[in-house]
């Protein structure tokens, strides 16, 4: 019996020594497990948010443009005759073009300025949850994504822990004056007027972060340009004239 009391004292002895050696390991397993699975999981909620961060900056930016005092304009009202030309060439008003452009640019940059202090009017709220507290202490625009939902898991949904992701405008909201004209019919032409919006954001997602662009074609003007049909159409290509249209008789006088 003495003996066997021995033994029982050594092995409590023994794990008395071993506990405050098991107890750092345990913690140390545990937290080298949190690194690998946020290591794996990482790019994958960071394209996530980047995903969110376009839908969402992209939302603000037609909130901007929808409240807009003019809508898309006519190509006529942005076109200017150049006088004693017999050809009949036209060129673009600038000063409508760059009152549009200013406008766009200011609207845009406001609403998301708004945006970043926590002006829930302006953002996608019945899809995405915000944080508005951290969005008016001036941490940008803050919003949670659940993890199964990151991680694309259907049989978890909106269940797990929620990971907390914001993003902010970086410098100033860059506009650039884009035309496109196109053939359409017989010597005419299709003009569009754009502004090409470009918005440098930078993501910050736990312990990750990236920089995103976004950007957005607004329409300023478009419209059909019509021009004098000529008695003979050709394709260009050296084959005889597809289309040949009569000239008007002449009025005897």
């Amino acid at each position: 019996m003495r003996f066997n009391g021995q033994v029982t004292r050594k092995s409590r002895k023994k794990k008395r020594k071993l506990l405050p050696l098991l107890i750092p390991a345990f913690i140390i397993a545990i937290a080298l497990f949190i690194y690998f699975i946020n290591a794996r999981l990482t790019p994958i909620y960071v394209d996530y948010a980047e995903v969110q961060t376009q839908r969402i900056a992209s939302h603000v930016i037609n909130k901007a443009i929808n409240s807009r005092t003019v809508n898309v304009l006519d190509v006529n009202d942005i076109i200017v005759n150049v006088p004693n030309d017999s050809k009949g060439m036209i060129k673009f008003n600038t000063e409508i073009i760059n009152r549009a452009s200013a406008e766009i640019h200011g609207l845009v940059e406001a609403h998301l300025q708004q945006a970043e202090s926590g002006n829930l009017a302006i953002l996608p709220t019945e899809e995405i949850e915000f944080d508005p507290q951290a969005m008016e202490s001036g941490e940008g625009v803050v919003f949670f994504v659940p993890l199964a939902q990151a991680a694309n898991i259907p049989l978890l949904g909106n269940l797990g822990p929620k990971i907390p992701i914001r993003f902010h405008v970086i410098g100033q909201v860059q506009s650039t004056i884009d035309t496109k004209i196109s053939e359409f019919g017989i010597n005419n032409a299709l003009v569009e007027v754009n502004i090409l919006l470009t918005v440098n954001v930078q993501i910050i997602v736990p312990l990750a972060t990236k920089q995103s662009v976004v950007t957005q074609r607004i329409p300023v003007a478009m419209g059909l340009i019509q021009s004098t049909v000529p008695q003979i159409y050709t394709t260009g290509s050296g084959n005889p004239p597809s289309v040949e249209v009569p000239a008007p008789p002449v009025k005897e006088e």
